[in-house]
């Protein structure tokens, strides 16, 4: 603990803003994790392969409460807007699922370039500290008394490298923590996608008598 505040107090005072946008960086990674991991996303092909037996075997109504089972996940509320709309026309259908792909998204994208320019910004950040650091080091050794200048060059050049690491520290971990979670909400997206896709062509099939619905898949 004592390395860490040396590490603090000798950055000077840029390590402030840096440390300030290092609470920004850990507030929106656990918000997004929390939410993106845990909340909107779920198994999506076990969740759509049930949904498509019960459709399948006419039983709109339990893939309905199915979908009620995950209330906040986003992949069930955009299912579930088309199964509302099952026994209504291909336009009605169509215009349900996009409806729900509309309110899902928001959500899902929220915040999504925010870590990627903190990260930037702390990086740049620690380097404008480096670089007033060396300003101050080059000043103050114009003017010292050369027994003094080795030392205080010391002292400035610790200030001007260590806002650079912790610039580095915050800008690395808040870049891997974008791409985690960018490559998260690819992968709700495409989901969403196909399986709405999947579940309009399978309702507009069924409307027009194409599925056989007199026994379950299992049959």
């Amino acid at each position: 603990m004592d390395a860490v505040v040396r590490f603090f107090k000798e950055g000077g005072v840029w390590m402030l803003p840096i440390a300030f946008v290092s609470f920004l960086v850990l507030g929106i990674a656990i918000e997004r994790v929390i939410v993106i991991v845990f909340r909107l996303n779920l198994n999506g092909a076990a969740f759509m392969a049930q949904i498509q037996k019960l459709v399948m075997a006419n039983n709109i109504d339990r893939a309905v409460k199915l979908c009620n089972a995950a209330p906040h996940a986003a992949l069930p509320k955009v299912i579930k807007a088309g199964l509302t709309r099952a026994n209504k026309g291909e336009i009605e259908i169509q215009t349900s699922i996009e409806e729900a792909m509309l309110e899902v998204m928001p959500p899902l994208t929220k915040r999504s370039g925010a870590l990627a320019t903190l990260a930037s910004l702390s990086t740049l950040l620690g380097l404008l500290g480096t670089v007033m650091g060396l300003i101050g080091a080059f000043r103050a050794v114009a003017k010292a008394d050369p027994a003094q200048k080795s030392q205080i060059l010391t002292e400035f050049i610790a200030e001007a490298m260590n806002c650079t690491a912790f610039g580095l520290m915050v800008g690395i971990p808040g870049l891997f923590a974008h791409m985690y979670l960018a490559g998260s909400v690819k992968k709700i997206t495409d989901e969403l996608d196909m399986y709405s896709v999947k579940l309009e062509n399978l309702l507009i099939t069924r409307g027009k008598g194409g599925l056989d619905t007199s026994q379950s898949p299992e049959g």
